[in-house]
């Protein structure tokens, strides 16, 4: 659905972005994360056709910058970090006229005004007049606009600034659920928690490059080289603790609030037998999971020492 080659943009000597790889299939929700001023909006707008690189290539569903622009115009819908709204129109007469600006005609404009102020939840405002709106309610407009002409890639600028905590909640579940209909989204953020929990993909830029691309999951492996477990049996953790430090695949164990600790020795990815080794030596067991690595904790990280070159 979208994809990038060695895409460069630069002002003069300075690089906006430089040599961006990047690969996304349909359903992709890739959260884009960087300090401001990282490059983050400089290639939204290159791969939105708003801007032209210094050289390098991307594409959308297939079709080049270069030789089908107004195919991918089509095909993106574009949410900016910041945009305007008309002080003296209502809500549906904002979203009416951009409907009629995508060409879409008669009952059907109307229909499809409706039905994107039902999927971000403005149908109680849709006589209010757009200046009165808040920030939060504001945004969830400009997402409704954007939506408009049904596009299948979405490219969202810092859609969660400014944003109070509900709003950023509301906005986050509404992601979600767009990404969920098969919709290729590139969400932008100077703060990675907004993001951690609804995208499957991610990219760190700094400075114009792109430092970190890749699944969630293997951001995950590259920052835990040994995988740690949660375990907790019906009585007498002390004596399963012992136990578990005699198993080939266990390095350490520690106990924690009544819950042994466990860190694998490193390579060690197939766990499942630990279960059946305390079940048959009389322990039942509670809570057996790995312990999972939170994406903020990878990106500090993965990020160590970026925020101090000048």
């Amino acid at each position: 659905m979208i994809e990038t080659h060695d895409l460069t943009k630069k002002y003069g000597e300075m690089f906006a972005i430089r040599s961006i790889e990047l690969k996304l299939d349909e359903g992709d929700l890739f959260g884009f994360i960087g300090p401001n001023g990282a490059g983050k909006t400089t290639t939204m707008r290159v791969i939105a056709t708003l801007l032209n690189p210094t050289w390098g290539e991307a594409y959308v569903c297939g079709n080049s910058i270069y030789t089908k622009p107004k195919e991918i115009r089509r095909l993106v819908g574009y949410m900016p970090d910041f945009f305007g709204v008309y002080d003296d129109m209502r809500v549906i007469e904002y979203l009416e006229f951009f409907a009629a600006a995508y060409r879409i005609r008669g009952q059907q404009r109307r229909k499809v005004c409706n039905e994107m102020l039902d999927i971000v939840d403005l149908d109680f405002k849709r006589d209010a007049y757009a200046n009165t709106l808040s920030r939060g309610q504001t945004q969830r407009l400009g997402l409704a606009r954007t939506l408009l002409h049904d596009p299948q890639v979405l490219l969202l600028d810092e859609p969660l600034s400014g944003l109070d905590p509900r709003a950023r909640i509301e906005m986050r579940n509404l992601l979600r659920r767009l990404g969920q209909t098969g919709k290729t989204i590139i969400v932008s953020s100077h703060i990675l928690p907004e993001l951690a929990d609804i995208c499957n993909k991610i990219g760190i830029i700094d400075r114009g490059v792109m430092t970190v691309n890749a699944d969630v999951a293997d951001v995950m492996k590259q920052v835990r080289e040994r995988t740690v477990l949660n375990i907790a049996v019906r009585k007498d953790v002390d004596k399963a603790a012992r136990l578990l430090r005699q198993h080939d695949s266990v390095d350490e164990v520690d106990i924690q609030n009544g819950q042994a600790v466990v860190t694998l020795k490193k390579g060690i990815d197939d766990y499942s037998d630990i279960s059946v080794f305390l079940v048959q030596h009389g322990h039942q067991l509670t809570l057996f999971q790995e312990e999972q690595v939170s994406l903020e904790s990878a990106f500090m990280t993965l990020t160590k020492g970026m925020g101090s070159k000048t």
